[in-house]
C-alpha cells in the first residue's frame, strides 16, 4: 500500500488525523531511491500516520497546501532529489525543457528555490505547525553559500525560508528523533539537543554553548564583504563534515541572529542501512500517474540496485561527501541479494540489471584498516593527493557479491552502471571481472582533465593511471575477444583551466590517444563544494593561492570548442580507436546520470538517491 496522498487515501486507512505531512518537489516514487518515500516509510514504521504531497501547485489557490489539513507533528519540506536550481538550469543558465521527476519529463511542475517557497507557503497558512526542512537543496544550503544562479553569496536557507529546523544530510536516524522531540508539541529545547540539525538563535543561547566544542565562523555578512573569509568557512564546514566523530557544534551570525549547526551523526551501521532499503515499498510510482507519461527518473533506476552509502573521493566538485558523509557505509549481502530478487520479479523485468552500484561502484566494503587512524585523520579525501597508505581496498568482497547476484535466478547480466574509480584498483581481477560479465559493450569512466595543475584543483588522480586504464582495458578486450569502447567524458572551464590547458587536453585525448568524444561537460558550481568556493573567491582557500576562472559564457564557450565547434566540425578528424572515455577517475557503463547525483560537475541531470 502506498503512502496516502489525498484525503480520501486518508480516510481510507482509517484515519482521522495525520502525524506529518511531508511535500516533495518530486513525483513521488514509492522506492528506497527516492527521499520523501524513504522519510515517509521510515517514519511510518515507528507508528506514524503519514501523507506525502508530491509536486504541489504552487501558483493557483494553494489547494494543495492545504487540502490534508494541518499535522499533529509538523510539515517536512524537501525539493526532491536534485537541487531546484540544478534541476531547471543548464551550465549556461539556460532553462532545461524536461525535468527527470516529473510524469512524462514535463518541465514546471517545481518552483526554482523548491524548499525556500513551500516553506513560505506553509508558514503563512499554518503559521503554528512547525516546518522541517531537510533534502539535497536544503542540506547544501545550511550555512553561507554561493549562489551561481544569482552570482552572488546567499544565507542559510532557514533564513530566506522561514522553516523552524533543518536536517542535513541523510535523515535516517535525524528524522525519527526530530518526530520524537516533537511528540507532545514543539520544544526547542528537546530539538537543539538533537545532532546533525540546524536552527536560528538568539545571542543568548550562543553565548550558553560550551566554547571547547562550539566554532564560531565568519558571520553572512563579512563573508560578502571578504571572499577570503567565505573560503575559510568553506575549509571548517569541510574539514568537520569529514571527521570520524564530530564533535563541534558550527556558528554563523546573519541578519543579527544566528545560524546553529549541531555535528553529524556517526556514519550509519550496516544494520540500520540495511533496515532502511529493507522498508515495505512498493517499488513502482503512485497510481495516480497511470496515463500521464513515464517518469524518466523511475525508468532510469527501477532495475538497479544500491549496495552502499558514502564516498571518500573527495572530489572538488562533487557533495557526496558533504550530503552522505566520507565514511562507507556497505549493505549486506543479505540485504542486496533480497533486492536483486525483487527486482527480478518485476513483471517488466527482462534480465538485465542496469546497476549494480552506488555513489562511487567499487567501494563496497572499504575504509581504513586503523579506526584511530581514521579518528585523527582530517584529510578530505581518501585518494588525493595520493592513496592512504591506511585506506583498505580490497577488491574481494565486492567480486565475491557480484558472483551472488549473477547467481540470481531470472538476472541474466548485471551491468555496473555507476562510477568506478580506477585509482582503487588493488591487483585483484576487478577491470577484467567488469568487462566479462557486467558491461553492455561501453565502458564510461570520468578521468576529467589531462594537465596536472587542474587534476590538483579537482582533486582527481593523475591521467598516467587512465592511459594504463585504457591499455588495460584494451588488452583485456583483445584477450577475451570484446569488441568494447571505453568512453572518457571531461570537465571544461573548472576553476583553474585555461583555454591552453583545453588544448593541452584535445592534443592528448583527440591526437594521441585517438578517441572520440560525445561529451564535455561544462562546471556547474553547485552550493558546499570546494569547486563553488574557488569559482566564486578566485583562490585555493586552503593555500590561499590564486586561480584563473572562466567566469563569462564566452569563455566557457571557447573552453568547449576545442571538442565541439559551432560547426560540428570541431577536430573529429581524428578516427575513434576501439574506445572512447570520460572524465574523473571514475569509470561507467554507458547510460544517462542517475537522476540527482550530487556531482556539481555535470550539466546532465544526476540520479535518484536517498536524501
Amino acid at each position: 500500500m502506498f503512502l496516502p496522498t489525498t484525503i480520501k487515501e486518508v480516510r481510507e486507512r482509517g484515519w482521522d488525523a495525520l502525524d506529518v505531512i511531508l511535500f516533495t518537489g518530486d513525483a513521488y516514487i514509492d522506492h528506497p531511491a527516492f527521499g520523501a518515500a524513504v522519510i515517509g516509510r521510515l517514519l511510518e514504521a515507528e507508528g506514524y500516520r503519514v501523507a506525502i504531497v508530491p509536486q504541489p501547485n504552487w501558483r493557483d489557490d494553494l489547494r494543495d497546501f492545504t487540502k490534508l489539513g494541518a499535522p499533529r507533528l509538523f510539515f517536512g519540506v524537501t525539493a526532491g532529489a536534485m537541487d531546484s536550481l540544478v534541476n531547471h538550469y543548464t551550465a549556461n543558465l539556460r532553462l532545461r525543457h524536461d525535468d527527470a521527476y516529473t510524469p512524462g519529463g514535463k518541465a514546471g511542475f517545481r518552483p526554482d528555490r523548491a524548499v525556500e517557497i513551500y516553506t513560505q507557503i506553509l508558514k503563512r497558512l499554518f503559521p503554528h505547525v512547525p516546518v522541517v526542512i531537510g533534502g539535497i537543496e536544503a542540506s547544501l544550503r545550511r550555512l553561507t553559500h554561493y549562489d551561481y544562479w544569482s552570482d552572488a553569496l546567499r544565507p542559510s536557507v532557514l533564513l530566506t525560508s522561514g522553516a523552524d529546523l533543518l536536517t542535513y544530510g541523510m535523515g535516517e536516524r535525524v528524522i525519527p528523533e526530530v518526530a520524537r522531540a516533537l511528540r507532545n508539541g514543539y520544544n526547542a529545547k528537546l530539538l537543539r539537543k538533537l545532532r546533525q540539525v540546524a536552527f536560528l538563535a538568539d545571542e543568548g543561547y550562543v553565548e550558553r554553548l560550551d566554547p571547547t566544542r562550539t566554532i564560531r565562523l565568519a558571520s553572512y555578512e563579512t563573508c560578502v564583504g571578504d571572499p577570503r573569509a567565505f573560503g575559510e568557512n568553506f575549509t571548517v564546514i569541510e574539514t568537520q563534515s569529514n571527521l570520524l566523530e564530530p564533535e563541534a557544534t558550527l556558528v554563523e551570525a546573519a541578519g543579527g541572529r544566528y545560524v546553529v549547526v549541531t555535528p553529524p551523526h556517526a556514519t550509519l551501521t550496516t544494520e540500520e542501512l540495511d533496515r532502511s532499503f529493507d522498508l515495505p515499498y512498493e517499488r513502482a510510482p503512485h497510481p495516480r500517474y497511470q496515463e500521464k507519461g513515464a517518469i524518466p527518473a523511475w525508468e532510469m533506476i527501477k532495475h538497479s540496485v544500491n549496495i552502499h552509502r558514502g564516498c571518500f573521493g573527495g572530489c572538488a566538485f562533487c557533495t557526496i561527501s558533504a550530503h552522505q558523509g566520507k565514511f562507507i557505509t556497505s549493505r549486506s549481502e543479505r540485504s542486496v541479494i533480497e533486492e536483486v530478487r525483487k527486482v527480478a520479479a518485476m513483471p517488466d523485468f527482462k534480465g538485465y540489471l542496469s546497476d549494480i552500484g552506488a555513489p562511487s561502484a567499487n567501494m563496497y566494503r572499504m575504509g581504513g584498516r586503523d579506526r584511530e587512524l581514521c579518528r585523527r585523520c582530517r584529510r578530505p579525501s581518501c585518494l588525493h593527493p595520493a592513496k592512504c597508505p591506511n585506506l583498505d581496498n580490497d577488491h574481494r568482497p565486492l567480486l565475491a557479491l557480484y558472483e551472488k547476484v549473477r547467481a540470481v535466478k531470472g538476472v541474466k547480466k548485471a551491468f555496473i552502471g555507476s562510477g568506478i574509480r580506477y585509482d582503487l584498483f588493488d591487483g585483484t581481477p576487478y577491470l577484467e571481472t567488469v568487462l566479462k560479465h557486467h558491461t553492455s559493450g561501453r565502458l564510461k569512466v570520468a578521468p576529467e582533465h589531462t594537465e596536472e595543475g587542474v587534476l590538483r584543483l579537482m582533486r582527481k588522480p593523475p591521467f598516467a593511471l587512465f592511459e594504463q586504464l585504457n591499455a588495460d582495458f584494451h588488452a583485456i578486450c583483445r584477450r577475451e575477444g570484446l569488441p568494447y569502447q571505453l568512453i572518457p567524458y571531461f570537465i571544461s572551464s573548472h576553476p583553474g583551466c585555461t583555454e591552453r590547458d583545453m588544448r593541452a587536453l584535445s592534443e592528448k585525448v583527440l591526437g594521441k590517444l585517438h578517441f572520440t568524444l560525445e561529451q564535455v561537460q561544462d562546471l556547474t558550481p553547485t552550493p558546499m563544494t570546494l569547486s563553488s568556493v574557488l569559482f566564486h573567491t578566485g583562490e585555493n582557500p586552503y593555500t590561499h593561492e590564486r586561480v584563473y576562472v572562466a567566469r563569462s559564457q564566452e569563455e566557457k564557450r571557447r573552453q568547449k570548442s576545442y571538442f565541439f565547434a559551432p560547426n560540428g566540425a570541431a577536430r573529429q578528424q581524428t578516427p575513434p580507436q576501439r574506445g572512447a572515455q570520460r572524465p574523473g577517475g571514475a569509470v561507467r557503463r554507458e547510460r544517462p546520470r542517475r537522476a540527482d547525483s550530487p556531482r556539481a560537475g555535470s550539466t546532465r541531470k544526476p540520479s535518484p538517491k536517498k536524501g
